[in-house]
């Protein structure tokens, strides 16, 4: 019997309804519905909703590397949850008759004093917004120092990462067929500062390289949350992480049309 936990947003009313449509289908399967506190029990997990909803899911995913998830899309971009929603059952049905292909995401390790997130998309190091004054955080490898970067942060992502948060910041497209980390900086002081891309191999230091105060602070963003503010005094890691997240993605999918399709990449708009 296959066991599976489905994280969705309740707050979406097509979610869900797709919800209800998937379990539905699923039970009738003989699939056995899980808690997500049972999780370590599950063989597949369905996440229903924005890419903002497979995120939040993936941090209880992560741990748990044998577990595949079929993401269904139910919010407006959906760059993550490739599913679309009306075909959430055929993904469900390919699955348990094992049609199905995966995709490997790579992820990042971030370490701030020795406690440990994992994140799909990116490490953020930031004043914490635009009416605040500017940081400077420094970034050093083990063959010396990347770069310090003054302005309101900068960006540490994942090549799937390199479609969020970055691609808004000014930084490239990355395939995330690709072993790589993309250092992407937010609104920088000097025109002469780009993104720059670098080995997966490099594990990267960060420091804040400005006097704190109550007028100048930095914080740490992981996937999008807010997790810790931090200081000169504190000691901060990147890497690329060991884990991958496995999604089953729809074998009719070709990289370049999703790029096309949600993001209006290559479109003639003359």
């Amino acid at each position: 019997m296959k066991k599976c936990v489905i994280f969705y947003n309740e707050e979406k009313k097509s979610a869900v309804l797709y919800y209800n449509q998937i379990k539905d289908f699923l039970e009738e399967e003989g699939v056995l519905i899980l808690s997500s506190c049972d999780i370590k029990k599950a063989d597949f997990a369905v996440v229903i909703g924005g890419d903002g909803t497979l995120l939040r899911a993936s941090q209880k995913i992560i741990p748990n590397e044998n577990i595949v998830v079929i993401a269904v899309n139910a919010g407006s971009l959906g760059f993550l949850t490739e599913v679309k929603g009306e075909e959430g059952v055929e993904a469900c049905r390919n699955y348990l008759s094992g049609n199905y292909e995966i995709d490997s995401r790579g992820m990042l390790d971030i370490w701030v004093n020795g406690e440990k997130r994992t994140v799909l998309n990116e490490a953020v190091f930031s004043n914490g917004g635009m009416a605040r004054r500017p940081v400077k955080i420094g970034l050093y490898s083990d063959k010396g120092k990347i770069n310090s970067y003054r302005g309101d942060g900068v960006i540490i992502s994942t090549p799937t990462g390199s479609t969020a948060y970055s691609l808004s910041a000014g930084g490239p497209i990355i395939s995330h067929y690709l072993d790589a980390v993309l250092i992407t900086p937010i609104a920088p002081h000097n025109l002469t500062t780009r993104p720059i891309v670098i080995d997966i191999k490099r594990e990267i230091c960060v420091k804040v390289e400005d006097e704190t105060g109550s007028d100048r602070e930095s914080f740490v963003i992981a996937d999008g949350d807010s997790w810790k503010k931090i200081t000169k005094d504190d000691e901060i890691k990147v890497k690329y992480s060991d884990k991958k997240l496995k999604l089953i993605c729809p074998k009719k999918r070709n990289y370049y049309s999703v790029l096309k399709e949600k993001l209006k990449w290559g479109d003639n708009l003359c």
